[in-house]
């Protein structure tokens, strides 16, 4: 037998080289914290309503794991948005998904009842009556915010986690929670207009809010990505060079009291790693 004939022979025998797997079938949903809404550019891919941008955490996610990105977050998005159109030409998110859909990212829940600019706006005008001294929102409104969270809002987004599953059966879902928008205490008036002593109420709500959307993913099997100990001290109250959320105003987001770039890296950040990317 010749050589070539022998290589041939040989090539012959050797395995086929193994092709490369398909990359990652990701779908963002959520609102604006998903959205990255405030932060510039905005997404020529989307509308213009949705104030996405081109830096949001999903993107991020997506660009780290080379994945097949479908983002359709968008700005003030609520539950319901999950099911039905948003705005004219914004078709209910969860049409994205797919059997054949391999990761699902959202933030969602902020939005029902009106809980982040509800409370923000009528704690700062209740702080602009009492130049910024007492607990005048607490006294006003006592437990009507967290009891929306837990008797509507928990409701709320634990089905819409299920609809996610019913959509993308063979999915990871993964739902994140949102940074922290105040401190824990005192608060910075000039900022963000919330009396000192309504700043605990109001850091109360948010890990109201907080909890319900873990208790949610608990119960349906999605992953919830914990950003309470990562944002602490990143507040919309921290410098300017540090805080992940811009204030209410002296900001530098178009929208106020959300995620700015160096937020939404931290997000898919904190994505990546509880996702064990």
């Amino acid at each position: 037998m010749s050589l070539a004939a022998g290589l041939a022979m040989t090539a012959g025998l050797a395995p086929a080289a193994q092709a490369a797997p398909p990359p990652i079938d990701y779908v963002a949903l959520g609102d604006s914290y998903s959205a990255g809404s405030g932060i510039l550019p905005l997404d020529p891919d989307a509308r213009v309503a949705c104030l996405r941008t081109t830096v949001n955490y999903p993107k991020i996610v997506a660009d780290d794991l080379g994945a097949d990105l479908t983002d359709v977050t968008c700005g003030a998005a609520q539950t319901s948005h999950l099911t039905e159109a948003q705005y004219p030409r914004v078709p209910a998110q969860l049409d994205a998904l797919s059997a054949e859909t391999d990761l699902v990212t959202l933030t969602i829940g902020g939005n029902d009842n009106s809980t982040f600019i509800g409370a923000i706006l009528a704690c700062g005008s209740a702080g602009a009556l009492t130049a910024g001294r007492g607990n005048p929102c607490e006294r006003t409104y006592g437990d009507h915010f967290t009891r929306q969270v837990t008797e509507s809002t928990y409701p709320a987004v634990r089905q819409a986690l299920q609809d996610v599953r019913d959509r993308a059966p063979g999915a990871r879902v993964a739902i994140l929670g949102y940074p922290w928008i105040v401190p824990a205490q005192d608060g910075c008036f000039a900022k963000l207009p919330i009396a000192r002593g309504d700043i605990p109420y109001l850091r109360h709500l948010q890990a109201t809010l907080n909890g319900v959307i873990e208790r949610a993913a608990h119960d349906t099997g999605a992953t919830f990505v914990d950003l309470a100990q990562r944002s602490e001290g990143r507040d919309a109250c921290a410098p300017a060079a540090e805080r992940w959320v811009e204030p209410l105003l002296f900001g530098t987001n178009v929208v106020p009291v959300h995620p700015n770039a160096r937020g939404e890296a931290a997000m898919a950040d904190a994505a990546l790693d509880t996702l064990g990317y």
